[in-house]
């Protein structure tokens, strides 16, 4: 597949991502016509664009669907949850073809027809029902046209690059598909045309001028050159608004229309103007009229051009593609940087040259800079993971006979764009439990004094170096004794156990744990939970659950910002070095004898009245040579699980790249990877939460 079909099936996947938005949209708001439009606008594009590129399977099946929505545009098809299903199932199987590397297959074509016919079918039955119930009178059926645009005028320059012929393009299709959204003339400028012996057939030399007329916006127009916008010059700007003031009837002249296209410069035309008199020049040495009035209507003048060129502006955001395995590699080359910035700074300081401090100094603002501005090229909004959930809610509520409403907030929320991907499916197991065994059904909740539609929240926090995901369900809650029992009969705990509602409720992410009594093809409350738990924690991050029966559960989750550079707490323990990741360090203090005791064979420290358990790491990891006179403790909280680690010293904060170990190394329990320090050396990243478990399960056994 060459460069061209990637490029036209990663915009077609985007464009069916904004299709199922619109769709879920439209199904609350059936009448809306920018929503009509906009769906109607990505199958056009997603059409136009497959015949472009030789996905005729694609385009053929696509080209039936935009011809029954034409019937919603036009008013003679009301949209339903009929008709919306029936469009979704039709989303679905374009993105399918595009799995296909050559677009499609024939078993794709054949289901493709079952569904066009099952639409063509549908379409003509609402059609017939429609015009039994309205008679006569069938603009009755059309849509509320309050919120559509007016037509506007656009002026667009259309000027292909000279090689576009050869990314197997034909620019006369843009223009034809300009034709099908608007009134259109056409003005083609063939200036550069050389004389024949110059000419090569296989270039383009030819440009446009567009005017067109529509009422589908300028979004649309840019939908057409969505595929060719980096293989040419394109400017589009708006030249009429499709509404005037009094006596607005004239436009620019001339000249200005000239000087707007570029086709000459301000000063040529100031040179050509000069050898005449202004009309009001003309009138004040006729004795017509004065020279204020001829100001007042100057500044008059002026300033109607000024309202409606505010107006008319637009603000377009620039942006360039980019691939991801480019920009993972421009994160590691910081990362390096990074590395090679702390090793310069530690020269510079043993050899305390000024010089050197200094570029050091200046190298270390750059680097710092450099990092910090790649980071956020990394950083995607959560809202676009948010808004793939409102599909899943609307599937699932349908297959299961209930009534749940999804609300999203915070989706403005930045995360490292590896984070968001691995943070998919958890997030999808969790939403699956809160319907199938959150959500009561309809007459359950009816019966329990609760509106029969369910509701599941989602929402994202931004704090420090973290963010907070909340995810909320007004379902049943989750029956704690019932854990309880459950928990006994597993062995997990004892039955004269006593334990807080959080550390009951933490049950049900151990691993094959569940409550259910019946298991359902969607999920068990419980059962893939330890999957779950396991995940975020592989994203250095913490889940925690809180439930009250009858009202609904409550999820917790804490991510870090980014995967790949975090501030850790360097510490020592003979001649080697570890990194704590910072945002689980509580504090540091000094262990004496005086505040440990030991029982049941666990260590444990006083910490300002609470009772924590610790461990050497000098033991866990196997070290033979003495303890220092004066032990240091880290105490870790993770989860509301506190936990201290003994070091010989507290090096202070450190700038951690993070490095993967390999898969030699990758099963080694406490170690979740390494990062290189100034000098060369390597310090070891600690794996937080799998200490903190090892250390509850010897308490336990003990």
């Amino acid at each position: 597949m060459d460069k061209f079909s990637q490029s036209f099936i990663t915009e077609a996947t985007e464009l069916l991502e904004n299709l199922e938005n619109d769709l879920m949209e439209l199904k609350d708001s059936p009448a809306d016509k920018e929503l009509i439009d906009s769906v109607f606008r990505a199958m056009h594009t997603i059409k136009g664009s497959a015949a472009m590129f030789g996905f005729e399977i694609i385009a053929d099946f696509t080209h039936d669907i935009e011809n029954i929505f034409e019937l919603v545009r036009s008013g003679d098809l009301i949209v339903s949850p009929e008709l919306i299903d029936l469009i979704f199932i039709s989303r679905d199987q374009i993105s399918d073809m595009l799995t296909e590397a050559t677009g499609a297959t024939k078993a794709d074509a054949d289901k493709g027809k079952e569904i066009i016919k099952n639409l063509q079918k549908f379409s003509k039955n609402k059609t017939e029902e429609a015009l039994d119930e309205y008679g006569s009178h069938p603009e009755k059926m059309s849509i509320d046209s309050a919120n559509s645009n007016l037509d506007k005028t656009y002026r667009i320059r259309f000027k292909p690059d000279i090689n576009i012929f050869r990314t197997g393009t034909n620019p006369i299709f843009l223009i034809e598909e300009l034709e099908l959204i608007g009134t259109t003339k056409i003005i083609c400028h063939t200036d550069s045309i050389p004389d024949l012996a110059q000419l090569d057939p296989e270039s383009s030399y030819v440009y446009w001028d567009i005017i067109i007329t529509t009422d589908a916006g300028v979004d649309a127009i840019k939908d057409v050159f969505i595929f060719v916008e980096d293989s040419c010059e394109l400017l589009i700007e708006t030249i009429d608004e499709g509404y005037s003031f009094e006596n607005d009837s004239d436009y620019k002249k001339i000249g200005e229309i000239l000087v707007s296209h570029g086709d000459i410069t301000q000063e040529e035309l100031n040179e050509a103007l000069s050898s005449q008199q202004p009309i009001g020049q003309i009138l004040v040495n006729l004795g017509k009229i004065n020279p204020s009035t001829i100001a007042a209507a100057a500044t008059e003048q002026e300033e109607v051009r000024k309202i409606r060129s505010a107006r008319q502006q637009r603000v377009d955001v620039s942006s360039i593609r980019v691939t991801s395995e480019k920009l993972d590699r421009m994160v590691d080359l910081v990362g390096e940087l990074v590395v090679a910035q702390a090793r310069l700074n530690q020269i510079a300081h043993e050899n305390q040259s000024p010089d050197l401090v200094a570029v050091a100094e200046e190298v270390e603002r750059l680097s710092g800079e450099l990092r910090d501005s790649t980071m956020e090229i990394r950083m995607l909004p959560i809202g676009t993971t948010f808004s793939k959930f409102k599909r899943l809610v609307y599937d699932l509520s349908k297959d299961l006979g209930k009534e749940v409403n999804i609300y999203t907030e915070g989706g403005e929320t930045e995360l490292d764009k590896n984070v968001i991907e691995k943070l998919n499916d958890p997030l999808i197991h969790i939403i699956r439990n809160c319907i199938d065994h959150g959500i009561e059904k309809p007459e359950v909740r009816k019966t329990a004094g609760k509106p029969q539609q369910g509701t599941v929240r989602i929402s994202a926090i931004h704090s420090g170096s973290n963010v907070f995901i909340h995810i909320e369900d007004d379902g049943a809650g989750i029956n704690k004794e019932r854990i309880r029992q459950k928990a006994i009969e597993k062995g997990l705990i004892g039955e004269e156990a006593l334990l807080s509602e959080k550390e009951l409720l933490g049950l049900i992410m151990e691993a094959g744990f569940s409550t259910a009594q019946e298991i359902t093809s969607v999920s068990g409350r419980g059962v893939g939970m330890d999957v779950v738990r396991r995940s975020i924690e592989d994203l250095r991050g913490s889940i925690e659950i809180d439930s009250t029966e009858g009202k609904g559960t409550h999820i917790i989750i804490q991510l870090p910002l980014t995967l790949a550079i975090i501030e850790g707490l360097q510490v020592q323990i003979g001649e080697d070095y570890f990194i704590l990741p910072l945002s689980s360090v509580e504090e540091c203090i000094e262990l004496t004898n005086g505040d440990t005791t030991n029982e049941r064979g666990s260590n444990l420290i006083h910490v300002r009245g609470e009772v924590t358990p610790y461990i050497r790491l000098r033991d866990w990891f196997g070290f033979s040579n003495k303890r220092t006179a004066h032990e240091q403790i880290v105490v870790t909280n993770m989860n509301n699980h506190r936990i201290g680690f003994v070091v010989d010293q507290v090096v202070g904060e450190h700038q951690t790249v993070i490095k993967s170990l390999g898969k030699v190394y990758e099963n080694v329990e406490g170690i979740s990877g390494a990062t290189i320090r100034g000098d060369g050396t390597i310090a070891l990243i600690l794996d937080v939460p799998k200490l903190i478990e090892v250390v509850e399960s010897e308490i336990k056994a003990a």
